[in-house]
Parts: C-alpha cells; structure tokens; sequence
C-alpha cells in the first residue's frame, strides 16, 4: 500500500459515503483510523481498501456485525470474497434484466400489438423471484449445500411451466395455512403436524433437483430455519412467535 492519507471528509467524497457514517464505523470498531497529533481522525490506503470491502459486503446484505467477523477472521482471504460477491452480483443483475426484458416486452405486445406467448409472460418474474430469494438466503444455502445444488435449485425453477409455478406458489401459501393450523393443536406429534411436513417435503421437491430430497436434508433444513433469524421471520411472521420451532419440531418428528 502507498502511503496516502484522507481526512474523513476527503474518504466521504471518494467513497460515496457520509462522514457520520465513517464516524459511527469508528465508534463501532469496523473501521478505526490513525489519529493524528490533533485528534483528527486520518485514513490509509488500506483503511480506503477495507471501507471498499465493506460497502461491497453491505450491499450484498451482510450485516455490520456480520461484516467485522468477516473481515477480522483470519480466514479471510480478499479475493475469494469478491469472487463469491461477483458471483452473486451477476445472479441479481441477471434477475434485474429478465425482467426488464419481460416488462419491455409486454409494452411492446400492448403498444404494437407485438406477439409474446403465454410463458414469456412470466420468465422475468421467475427470475427476479429467484434473484431475490439469492440475495435473502442464498449465502446460507450454498454455504450448507453447496453452489452445484444452489444453481441446480435455480434452474428447475426457471424451466418451470405457468401451471407449475402456480401450484407451487399456491402450495406456499398453503403450507403457512397449515403451519397455523397446526400450531393452534399445540402438538407437533399430531395429525396436522404431519400434513403439514408432508406438504413441506412436496414443496421442497419441487424446488430441490430431482433425487436430492432425504428425511435428512429436510431435517437439516428445519433447523436451519430456526438458526437462522430470516428464516425464522419468514415463518413467526405470518404464523406467530414460535412457529419456525414448531414447523423444525414436526419435520424432525415426521421427515
């Protein structure tokens, strides 16, 4: 590194960023300047290069906290990073400009009368839903299953027909209505338990490539619904405090 130095205000500018928000990452030690004999807080090559880091990762959803563990773990490893965030860059960009796509093409069939069959009515649909989904979850997923299973999951979805893609979209659905139901017995032991993990495991077949369902992989997947607080959210949300566990406790009792 050179041995440039930025005042805060100099790193605001360059880096698009508040220089209240450089403050409050010194206050919470995610990014700690030299000070100089004055007090004044001054900034290196590489504190700018680690700032880099971490607007790139807070972008790609990663929490603040999460980002310190990130950066400060000695597994760390820069360039790996950036491959990973690279690749989940693209997933979105590719999201963004099917649907794009599907938007321009609609105007054209309503403008100019332009032809667009039935499936190209919701191809950018699929995608962005995919891209979304990638950017809430994905990190996790292909951190536990791997990107092979992740970029599998995706495809399926894609070649998804309408039909299919509506009935696992109604099945979603379906499945927080028995989510609630099932709570409400108060037994994760009972029969509406097991519909309930009997809809879950259809749902999961019609996302996971063909042969990669096991009582075990849906085990895993219900606890990593409570581990995780976004998951757990998707769930305690429409269904109430708990539900995550419940839903983890029945897939564990009935997978």
């Amino acid at each position: 590194m050179d041995g440039k130095r930025y005042s805060p205000a100099q790193l605001a500018q360059m880096s698009g960023v508040s220089v209240r928000t450089l403050h409050h990452y010194d206050q919470i030690g995610l990014l700690v300047p030299e000070r100089r004999a004055n007090g004044y807080r001054s900034y290196s090559s590489a504190d700018a290069e680690r700032l880099q880091q971490i607007l790139i990762l807070k972008r790609c959803g990663v929490e603040l906290a999460d980002i310190g563990r990130i950066l400060d773990s000695p597994a760390f490893d820069a360039r790996t990073a950036l491959r990973a965030h690279l690749g989940e860059l693209r997933r979105r960009r590719d999201g963004l400009d099917a649907l794009i796509a599907t938007v321009e093409q609609t105007i054209d069939h309503l403008e100019k009368g332009t032809a667009m069959a039935d499936e190209q009515r919701f191809e950018g649909l699929k995608a962005r839903s995919i891209e979304e989904n990638e950017r809430t979850y994905g990190a996790e997923v292909r951190e536990r299953w791997g990107d092979d299973a992740a970029d599998a999951a995706n495809d399926k979805l894609l070649a998804m027909d309408e039909e299919a893609w509506n009935d696992m979209e109604a099945l979603t659905e379906s499945i927080l209505e028995q989510l609630g139901t099932a709570m409400a017995t108060g037994d994760p032991m009972g029969a509406e338990a097991e519909k309930l993990v009997r809809m879950h495991a259809r749902w999961l077949e019609m996302h996971w490539p063909e042969g990669t369902y096991t009582p075990e992989a849906h085990r895993g997947m219900g606890q990593m619904y409570v581990a995780d607080e976004r998951f757990r959210a998707y769930y305690d949300g429409p269904c109430g405090d708990g539900a995550a566990q419940f839903l983890c406790d029945a897939i564990g009792l009935w997978a």
